[in-house]
Order: structure tokens, then sequence, then C-alpha cells
């Protein structure tokens, strides 16, 4: 599997980083969930309207990407993570994905950045190694 397995419109307009064999494992394992992301990203389009609207909640970039993948039974969900340390539990803050869809003993979240603040990606991109 490589990147050149995603689509040709996927290829053309995203720009695409591979990570641990990513699409390798969601095409082998999770062959409905790389449907759907496929599908998703292939059918959003960017509007010069949709960034210059006022703040106040969800945009409307965020609400696309909220219906397209909740119409696919992906829904937001919650984890707990526990880091062991020598023998001994630490509780670290709930972690919550925009996006998760089960597959399996396992499935497949999806995490949404939009102009987010690097604190904040920072955590999100530790706990999605966590949860790895």
């Amino acid at each position: 599997m490589a990147i050149d397995d995603l689509s040709q419109f996927l290829r053309t307009h995203y720009q695409i980083f591979e990570w641990n064999h990513a699409s390798a494992v969601l095409m082998a394992d999770f062959p409905e969930h790389f449907d759907d992301i496929q599908a998703v990203l292939s059918e959003f389009r960017l509007f010069k309207s949709h960034i210059i609207v006022g703040g106040g909640g969800k945009g409307p970039v965020a609400r696309w990407l909220d219906d397209a993948f909740e119409s696919r039974a992906w829904a937001e969900k919650s984890f707990e993570i526990t880091v062991n340390i020598d023998g001994r539990a630490r509780d670290t803050p709930t972690h919550s994905v925009d996006f998760f869809k089960q597959g399996g003993p396992d499935g497949v979240a999806i995490e949404v950045e939009w102009n987010n603040k690097d604190p904040f990606f920072d955590r999100d991109l530790n706990n999605f190694r966590l949860l790895y």
C-alpha cells in the first residue's frame, strides 16, 4: 500500500503525509473506514465564504464535516487514558476525539483541527500517540 493507492482526486487536491503506514492499515484492516475518509475528503469543498465568516461557535467547515462523518456512522468519542509509570497507574485527562467509528475490536479516530492553538495541538498529538 502506498499513497499511490489513494484516489487521484485526493493526491491532486491534498497534501498527504504518511505516518506508520496509516493508509495501508486503514485499507487492509478498516476498508469501510478508509472508504468513508476518502469519500468525505473527496466531497469537501473549501469556499472563501467559509473562511471569512465570523466566530461564535462551529463554522461552516466544521458543521459540514460533522454532517459528512455523522451520516456515515462516525461519532464523537471520549477516551480515558491511564499511563503506567514504574508500576503505578497515573490518570491523564480524558481525551475526546471529533469522530470515531468502531471496527472489529478496535476502531478509527479522527481529530479535526481548524486554526488550533499550539498547546492543544501538542496535547492532541500526544494523546493520539498514546491511543496508537
